[in-house]
């Protein structure tokens, strides 16, 4: 049987490194339907889905888990997920819905996530989210109505205690040095350690293996707190390696979140190097100069934590860059006023770009014409958009 497995926390007091985020789930479950779901969201091999089991045992409920990967779309979500959020438990006395991996229904959305937000406002029973990355945009509804919480990495010492444990269970010996190499090398995994463990027990030799550490994707609040947080060193240069997100939404991250961190001088020259970053991007973008690429990165990252002498300490909550919200609401205003004049276009048999740029001429002829709005079969909202945008 899998250590993972067989050594899984069955009790709260069993799981370490989570206390905050254990208090957090008791209070959500305690407070239902204050909020109807939680999201547990933080890298991978830390105990999410262990947590929601765990909780569940704990109130004595049925446990319904659901992959989100698997469940894609507003079809399949209606077949096996709204019915068990309609039925009573039959063995339990009440139940608990869990949709483990949400960020596999963002990836491959027909109108999954439309759907699940519907189940989860109106099912009576609590649901808990599980992600490695909750920031995709297709997620921001589910977002909106749940209580999000982010479980910190296990710290290397914990990890090691933990394998300590396993091994006394087991009857087994593994050198000091081995098991810290295992524990530092998992970084912050879990899972990973305790995997590693089992697979060098019963070798004969375990000093003679060699661990490689582990390549874990990280997020955006972690790269942001190693710049602001900490003095700048070789390791900031590649501070933005694992994070899965394009440098242009990195650069909207920093601007939103230096006013925390920087004052007075400090914060101009962060913005400054903020600035020179965005230069070297268009001129790759414009000119196509790749070479530039080190430039704009040692600018965003170790040019922007050399901006302040001495790094601010304590907790910083980061915000999420409201550029975003804005060009995202821009680009829906865009495309309102592309479908129009789009359906125009192919109505009198004339271009879409001659359209467009007969647009405000257009638009005051049509937001006045019922007759006319009905000929182009123009919906609701696109009427609305015409009435309401000068």
């Amino acid at each position: 049987m899998p250590w993972i497995e067989k050594y899984r926390p069955k009790k709260f007091e069993e799981i370490k490194g989570q206390e905050e985020t254990i208090s957090k789930l008791k209070k959500f479950i305690h407070e239902f339907p204050k909020k109807k779901a939680i999201m547990l969201h933080g890298p991978p091999g830390i105990g999410k889905t262990t947590l929601a089991y765990v909780i569940a045992k704990e109130i004595n409920s049925e446990l319904f888990e659901l992959n989100a990967s698997d469940l894609r779309n507003k079809t399949k979500l209606n077949e096996i997920l709204r019915p068990v959020t309609e039925q009573k438990s039959l063995t339990k006395q009440n139940k608990i819905i869990l949709v483990d991996e949400i960020d596999g229904i963002s990836r491959i959305d027909y109108g999954g996530v439309t759907e699940l937000l519907s189940i989860i406002n109106s099912t009576p029973y609590p649901t808990i989210i599980t992600a490695n990355y909750i920031w995709d945009k297709s997620l921001a509804p589910i977002r909106k109505e749940s209580e999000v919480v982010q479980l910190k990495e296990i710290e290397y010492k914990v990890i090691k205690d933990i394998l300590i444990n396993i091994l006394k269970k087991e009857g087994k010996f593994i050198d000091n040095s081995v098991l810290t190499s295992i524990a530092v090398k998992s970084r912050g995994d879990l899972r990973a350690a305790i995997n590693d463990l089992q697979t060098i027990a019963n070798v004969e030799n375990p000093e003679s293996v060699i661990f490689d550490e582990r390549n874990k994707e990280g997020d955006i609040f972690n790269a942001l707190k190693q710049i602001f947080k900490n003095r700048p060193t070789e390791e900031t240069l590649r501070v933005f390696e694992p994070v899965n997100m394009p440098i242009d939404e990195i650069m909207l991250w920093i601007e939103e979140n230096i006013p925390y961190e920087y004052e007075r001088k400090e914060l101009s020259n962060a913005f400054d190097r903020l600035s020179k970053s965005d230069i070297f991007k268009n001129r790759i973008y414009k000119q196509q100069y790749w070479r530039f690429l080190v430039y704009e990165n040692i600018l965003l990252s170790y040019g922007i934590a050399a901006s302040k002498k001495n790094p601010k300490t304590g907790f910083t909550s980061y915000k999420k860059p409201s550029r975003i919200l804005k060009i995202w609401i821009n680009n829906q205003r865009t495309a309102k006023k592309k479908a129009i004049a789009k359906k125009y276009a192919n109505h009198v048999h004339i271009g879409e770009k001659r359209a467009l740029q007969e647009y405000p001429i257009l638009k005051q002829i049509i937001k006045f014409n019922t007759p006319i709005q009905k000929e182009l079969k123009l919906n609701e909202e696109e009427i609305e958009y015409l009435c309401n945008n000068q």
